[in-house]
């Protein structure tokens, strides 16, 4: 993220990586590639899936059982505020963007009287976290998904998915159905439908979604998709980023079932609910049989002046789960875009202010 030059001047930037990862003590599960994917929910695979999410747990313990009790959000606010200790200053101001909310909003609870200027953008809900989380994403991506099937119908003379909203959408699942049946090679790989409905470009950007769809209607049909992307490049196996994500995830919160049968559950109905993205969004993953942290999760109920802001129209963290969020006051942008306002690409947009009750 670009700051401002007046920014830079006023203040001292730091970063900082999470413990656990980049720099900062990495750990490693030893994952495989497909041990690192993430699938949505079919009553074939599931018993496969489950395999799948109690062998990632059991690996990470063996790899990093000593390290993953202390890989939490609260230990992350009590790394800043040692940041801050060791700068030799009274209170620290703090930029966080979308999981970064959540250190910064603990901060302010165990720390309340360090915390300056709190910016949290595109912020998590804090009583959801983290599995109510995925499951707002795919309520949000089905709002932002209607959206967009209107926006693109306004404009089937540019990108012809469709003149109603309910051609777009017969367009859209046409499509998905295609390439369920054979991959559609586009941007250099092959896409199946789990693939195309996993992306949120889908619905995150209307114009860029409008565009993505078009392409790929058109590959599928057998035409030139456009200027296609390079294939990507085999990448090395380092599974810290996904490992980091499980550990601070799965320990943090008593909100994971341990039932594998409470997932296939919530799987089914969420994907009639949801059917862009409830079948991923419900489905199990290691948490399920994940070694629960020390602590409890924290309940953010203090005073400090928080500022959060926020895209009304960003799926990944949905602005009715932001809006639960303890802060002084909340800017929106109402017809914002995209993970992360500040920053973000530039659209036409109106904010508003919302005081908390």
């Amino acid at each position: 993220m670009k700051l401002s030059e007046e920014v830079r001047r006023r203040y001292d930037i730091i970063g900082f990586d999470l413990r656990g990862a980049g720099r900062s003590s990495p750990v490693s599960c030893g994952l495989t590639a497909e041990e690192q994917a993430a699938p949505p929910y079919k009553a074939e695979t599931f018993a496969k899936d489950v395999e799948r999410a109690r062998t990632v747990a059991g690996k990470c313990e063996a790899e990093a059982g000593a390290e993953l009790p202390h890989l939490t959000t609260r230990n992350a606010a009590r790394d800043m505020d040692v940041i801050r200790a060791a700068l030799g200053e009274q209170k620290i101001s703090f930029l966080g963007i979308s999981y970064g909310t959540c250190p910064g909003a603990v901060y302010t609870q165990l720390f309340p009287q360090r915390a300056d200027r709190f910016v949290l953008d595109s912020a998590t809900g804090p009583t959801r976290v983290y599995r109510g989380m995925f499951q707002d994403m795919a309520k949000a991506d089905e709002q932002a998904f209607t959206r967009w099937t209107r926006w693109t119908a306004q404009r089937h003379a540019v990108y012809g998915l469709g003149r109603t909203p309910a051609e777009v959408r017969e367009t859209f699942r046409a499509l998905i159905a295609r390439a369920d049946r054979a991959p559609i090679h586009a941007d250099g790989q092959p896409l199946t439908g789990d693939d195309i409905r996993a992306d949120n470009r889908t619905s995150i950007h209307v114009r860029k979604a409008a565009e993505r769809i078009a392409a790929l209607k058109k590959a599928a049909e057998g035409g030139d998709p456009g200027t296609p992307r390079r294939a990507r490049e085999p990448e090395e196996n380092d599974d810290n980023y996904i490992a980091i994500a499980w550990s601070f995830m799965c320990a943090g919160t008593r909100t994971w079932p341990h039932d594998p049968e409470r997932y296939r559950r919530d799987a089914i109905r969420d994907k009639a609910r949801y059917p862009l993205y409830g079948d991923f969004a419900a489905a199990i993953t290691p948490c399920a049989f994940w070694k629960q942290g020390g602590e409890p999760q924290t309940t953010i109920d203090n005073k400090v002046a928080a500022l959060t802001v926020q895209n009304a129209w960003d799926s990944r963290t949905p602005l009715f789960a932001a809006q639960a969020l303890h802060g002084s006051r909340m800017l929106t942008v109402t017809d914002g875009e995209g993970h992360g306002a500040l920053g973000a690409d530039p659209v036409p947009a109106r904010t508003r202010t919302r005081r908390p009750a």
